[in-house]
């Protein structure tokens, strides 16, 4: 059964803004992965995800854990931001129209923090804001056919991916399938939806306009829940990512620097490899400038130069 939903205006408006912003950082920067951009990206989007949750640490002290540092916090948010860590790590592994990776996910996020992590609830649960009963979730029952049928939804080839993501993050949530970690795999799994389809999502952080006003995202639920239609989540989300992206673009003037081009390009599938190799890759910079990377490189101990002159070749160090 197809989850029900309506298309407006405003969710028109959206899908064409986005559109048009995806094939902008396309045409700018043939989405090239920066593997700087891509850590900011990864500890902002960890930071404002389990915030949300009441996590307590800072951006500096999950960079921190990120290096292997030690970080004097609450234990519990510290094995939150371990877990979120090591599954934003192997995110591409991920397929999300598939159930047990789903289901994979969930015992990797919240491993150590409650019984039984990867399984649905086997209760029955509502969410309560002070006094006040805001939903109360289907019976424990019905999760693992509603799950299912929310899967089979997923693999509709018919329905566009940014309209398909928000209504999982929204029929997710509406479901509440776990007994915790139900805010955090919703919005993990849109981000993996969105990816699989737009790779420049990787390096976007659409949490962080989540965090920045709570209140909006949890109106959005609780109108959709009471309209009985995942619509108003849905142009909510898409206004969100729609102004992650322009602050990607806004923000793209910005040149990589040197440290970032060589990690850049050692982070691509080769070993050995000459300058030329390198300004193929870099093409906007000068052979001087591509002289001076790899020299910066090797006085780093970052690659090894073998030969001279025109016999000049690199490796990467094993």
């Amino acid at each position: 059964m197809k989850p029900p939903y309506e298309i407006t205006s405003e969710i028109l408006k959206y899908i064409a803004s986005i559109s048009e912003k995806i094939g902008e950082i396309s045409a700018r920067y043939l989405i090239k992965s920066d593997p700087i951009l891509r850590k900011q990206n990864q500890i902002k989007t960890i930071h404002s995800s389990l915030s949300i949750e009441g996590n307590t640490l800072t951006e500096e002290q999950i960079t921190a854990i990120l290096e292997n540092k030690r970080v004097i916090g609450p234990q519990k948010d510290i094995v939150e931001v371990l877990n979120a860590l090591e599954i934003y790590k192997n995110i591409r592994k991920l397929k999300a129209s598939n159930e047990k990776d789903f289901l994979k996910a969930h015992k990797c996020l919240l491993k150590n923090l409650i019984q039984n992590p990867g399984e649905y609830r086997k209760q029955g649960v509502g969410i309560v804001k002070g006094t006040k009963v805001e939903h109360i979730a289907p019976p424990f029952e019905n999760v693992p056919f509603l799950m299912k049928d929310l899967f089979e939804y997923l693999k509709d080839k018919s329905e566009l991916t940014l309209i398909k993501s928000c209504v999982f993050h929204y029929e997710l949530e509406f479901i509440h399938p776990f007994i915790d970690g139900n805010g955090r795999m919703g919005r993990l799994w849109q981000t993996l939806l969105l990816m699989e389809t737009y790779p420049i999502f990787e390096y976007l952080s659409f949490e962080t306009l989540i965090a920045q006003n709570q209140d909006a995202y949890y109106n959005a639920l609780a109108l959709s829940d009471k309209l009985g239609k995942s619509t108003k989540f849905i142009e909510y989300m898409l206004s969100v990512i729609d102004r992650s992206l322009q602050e990607t673009i806004a923000n793209s003037g910005k040149k990589l620097t040197v440290e970032n081009r060589i990690a850049l390009f050692l982070e691509q599938d080769v070993f050995e490899f000459t300058r030329k190799d390198y300004l193929s890759y870099f093409k906007e910079i000068s052979s001087a400038t591509a002289s001076r990377d790899l020299k910066n490189a090797v006085e780093n101990n970052l690659i090894i130069k073998i030969g001279d002159k025109k016999t000049t070749i690199y490796q990467k160090y094993k």
